[in-house]
């Protein structure tokens, strides 16, 4: 087959690693997400994989094997001087303490695919304070403190960047475009992959995750609409665009008709502004996300009308598809590459997800992990989460409840207590703290 020239990413990439060498990621977590990372890794020019924390090293040097590492390729170590050396010789260390990411030289890129918002949020500081580029495919912990850790990353000269492959940031490539285009963005968001069923639980899901080869728990938070919350607060929280209504709307709205259901009830929609986010379960969206625009002159229009776009006046934007940890590599890349994130938080959010209980809460429980029995992520305007004391979802895990919470109810700070023990409490007090004195000066 003749040589084809690289382009874009790849070919700053090729320049970047005849220079410099390869970029070195350092991987937190071996689970589905983890191992798909491994595998990547190992297939893309100019990138590899230089370390991989976990708590199974047998299961993971397996993973490895199935990745198409030699035996000699890998090396369990102990010691961040351990991690470079086996680095030095080619090869990618498998570490019990993710810390160990960040300790390590030769480290140049950390990816947080742990899935807990508490870890994620230690880490991401702990490899800030070593001078480390953090991609957050922890969504979770990036709603609820992101705006933090950008700030940190950006007090010690490193990037914090949320994944490529994520709906978030393939939707906000979709914004991009459009803005770039002088188009008014009506509304952004994904198409939701899986059956909606808000009471879902892991026991009901057994079968199907292990026909995915999915863990339960994480296959309930996507059916559960948890991470749909998630993912769209994310968008909010990076471009200002807010939820329409609490737990927003979620029609049945098709690839066909969708630019003409999520759009301002003036042009025969649903929604009562621009500027939304949302989410459908039509069919011809999932897996893919949208960006519903407006032209500013009726030349525009007519040209996007007779390009078969859609009608109008409104017209959606489609990308079919998103590759989730097949694509996170490339946030590694541009931030060691370009020194650029490809997604980040505002200072300001526009949004919340908050938590909300499935069945009825007794005081005493302490509160397991998303996607399990007790609870399910909601997303509101940031105002209206404030004015409800809604809990963040990123602080559930391990909170007490401390008064009764009946089903569908939201949890609240006057209903739960959230684990004061946790680095990403902490953090979320602090920004709490100062929303409330930038409220203040600004009322």
């Amino acid at each position: 087959m003749h040589s084809i020239a690289r382009v874009g990413l790849a070919a700053d990439l090729h320049a970047y690693a005849d220079k410099h060498g390869a970029v070195t990621v350092g991987v937190a977590g071996a689970g589905q997400m983890g191992i798909d990372l491994l595998v990547q890794l190992k297939l893309m020019p100019g990138v590899r994989l230089g370390a991989v924390s976990t708590s199974r090293a047998a299961e993971t040097e397996a993973a490895l094997a199935y990745a198409g590492y030699a035996p000699e390729e890998s090396a369990r170590a102990e010691r961040a001087g351990d991690v470079d050396a086996a680095i030095e010789a080619g090869r990618a260390a498998i570490v019990p303490d993710a810390a160990l990411l960040c300790e390590a030289g030769r480290i140049d890129v950390v990816v947080d695919a742990t899935g807990s918002p508490s870890f994620g949020t230690t880490l991401a500081l702990k490899a800030f304070a070593a001078g480390k580029h953090v991609v957050m495919l922890n969504v979770e912990a990036d709603i609820a403190v992101g705006r933090h850790l950008n700030a940190a990353a950006k007090r010690a000269g490193v990037v914090y960047t949320g994944a490529a492959g994520d709906e978030p940031h393939a939707t906000i490539e979709l914004i991009g475009l459009a803005q770039s285009l002088g188009l008014d963005i009506v509304c952004a968001g994904k198409g939701k992959n899986n059956p909606l069923d808000f009471n879902a639980v892991p026991a009901d899901y057994e079968a199907e995750a292990a026909r995915r080869n999915m863990n339960a728990r994480m296959l309930v938070e996507f059916v559960d609409g948890s991470k749909t919350m998630v993912e769209m607060v994310a968008i909010a929280n990076a471009t200002g665009l807010v939820p329409d209504v609490p737990g927003m709307h979620g029609p049945n709205a098709t690839a066909d008709d969708l630019a003409q259901v999520l759009c301002p009830k003036e042009d025969g929609g649903i929604l009562s502004r621009m500027g939304c986010v949302d989410y459908t379960i039509g069919r011809g969206v999932a897996p893919g996300v949208f960006c519903v625009v407006k032209g500013r002159h009726p030349r525009v229009t007519e040209r996007i009308a007779d390009l078969k776009v859609g009608p109008g006046p409104c017209f959606s934007l489609l990308r079919p598809f998103h590759l989730t940890s097949i694509e996170v590599p490339l946030s590694a890349i541009h931030a060691a590459v370009h020194r650029r994130p490809h997604m980040e938080p505002l200072d300001r959010p526009v949004a919340e997800c908050v938590a909300v209980a499935k069945r009825d809460l007794a005081p005493g429980e302490t509160l397991g992990r998303i996607g399990e029995t007790q609870y399910r992520g909601f997303a509101m305007t940031w105002g209206e989460a404030r004015a409800a004391g809604g809990l963040p979802l990123g602080l559930a895990e391990g909170a007490r409840v401390t008064a009764p919470i009946k089903a569908g109810e939201k949890i609240t700070y006057a209903n739960a207590a959230p684990d004061e023990s946790l680095e990403i409490t902490r953090v979320r007090r602090e920004l709490d703290a100062a929303d409330e004195q930038f409220v203040g000066r600004v009322a």
